[in-house]
């Protein structure tokens, strides 16, 4: 899934380009390269398809040359997750009706890989035999507030794999105080918003649970993959519902397990997630550029063009980052502001720096 904006992570994610096309953290490939990558060790090229806005098909083709176009899926629109799953489940089901599938973002951080491709591979072996939809469970490091948690019943339902257990509850992003009592309890974990089932079971349950979405793609059989795609799409888009599969499916069926993993996850939504990836210097500042000095400064992400010269002082715990013709400078704890900076500068400034 590619269509995002990534807006929290102004100015470097902007419209024209977001976040999964940048090379975000300073190592020479961008974020959906580096998903595009990861996914390797699990399938073949041809078995990856991208779901996107149609607005960016060009950067995903040009940015993964491994792809074809069939393999690129165009939003005419933005309509949340439960859309772009069934829109690429009925074009995988028109390719092999027998399919397993990874449903995964693409502009995550996975710092160990080799720990997600065994998870992963082990989910895949599950959803093959067992009419299961099953999520991936971060173990939670601290009571974050910017991530949906998801509670499990105690007990492994698989002998062989032991981290598979059923869920109990879904809960959108808590209060402090709620997300301190989840991590007390130790029965919940963070949702990473990675799926793996088979198309038998998730076409099931899109029947049961969202059928409005499920016949809008339904009567799309025999146009995947053609000329007539494109029009179809467009016109399915435009009375589709918006809805988040989390909302319109896995809160609702009883048949939905989740694998507790630790791989170094982050879901990269904020520079202050960025700051907890990042190496950090002797003054604890997380950094990407080659000329920026710092005095007096603790605790700051700073991100700048690649040989600009950069002198700060007297900063703690601040965001610090240039792109093109926009600065931000911006305490962390205030980063959710950050949206509305930039709906401000929407409306006040135009569209020219978003």
């Amino acid at each position: 899934m590619a269509g995002g904006v990534g807006a929290r992570f102004w100015p470097m994610s902007t419209t024209a380009r977001p976040k999964q096309f940048i090379d975000i953290l300073g190592v020479g490939k961008t974020l959906i390269q580096m998903t595009f990558d990861r996914f390797l060790n699990i399938c073949p090229p041809e078995n990856i398809y991208i779901v996107t806005n149609e607005i960016y098909r060009d950067q995903v083709l040009e940015q993964l040359p491994l792809l074809q176009p069939f393999q690129v899926l165009c939003e005419p629109a933005r309509r949340n997750t439960a859309p772009c799953i069934a829109y690429a489940t009925h074009v995988i089901e028109q390719q092999n009706p027998n399919a397993v599938i990874v449903v995964a973002p693409s502009d995550h951080v996975i710092l160990n890989e080799t720990e997600f491709t065994k998870n992963v591979l082990d989910a895949l072996s599950v959803a093959q035999t067992q009419p299961w939809l099953i999520t991936l469970g971060i173990v939670p490091s601290r009571p974050d507030t910017g991530y949906g948690y998801i509670q499990y019943v105690e007990g492994s339902v698989l002998e062989n794999v032991p981290a598979l257990r059923k869920v109990k509850t879904f809960t959108e992003k808590p209060s402090l105080d709620i997300a301190l009592s989840f991590i007390e309890s130790g029965d919940f974990l963070w949702n990473a918003g990675i799926f793996i089932w088979s198309l038998s079971s998730i076409k099931t349950a899109f029947e049961r649970h969202l059928p409005e979405v499920e016949d809008l793609f339904k009567e799309g059989a025999g146009k995947y993959s053609t000329d007539l795609e494109a029009a179809f799409i467009r016109q399915t888009y435009a009375v589709c519902r918006n809805i988040s599969i989390d909302y319109g499916v896995m809160e609702k069926a009883d048949n939905v397990y989740v694998m507790s993993v630790d791989f170094g996850w982050s879901d990269l939504g904020t520079w202050g997630s960025l700051y907890e990836t990042r190496p950090k210097n002797e003054e604890l500042n997380a950094i990407v550029g080659t000329n920026v000095l710092t005095y007096e400064s603790t605790g700051c992400v700073v991100n700048m063009p690649k040989d600009k010269l950069v002198v700060i002082q007297g900063l703690t715990d601040y965001i610090v980052v240039e792109a093109d013709d926009a600065l931000l400078i911006c305490r962390k704890q205030d980063e959710q502001q950050i949206r509305q900076f930039v709906n401000d500068i929407k409306v006040e400034k135009g569209e020219k720096y978003i």
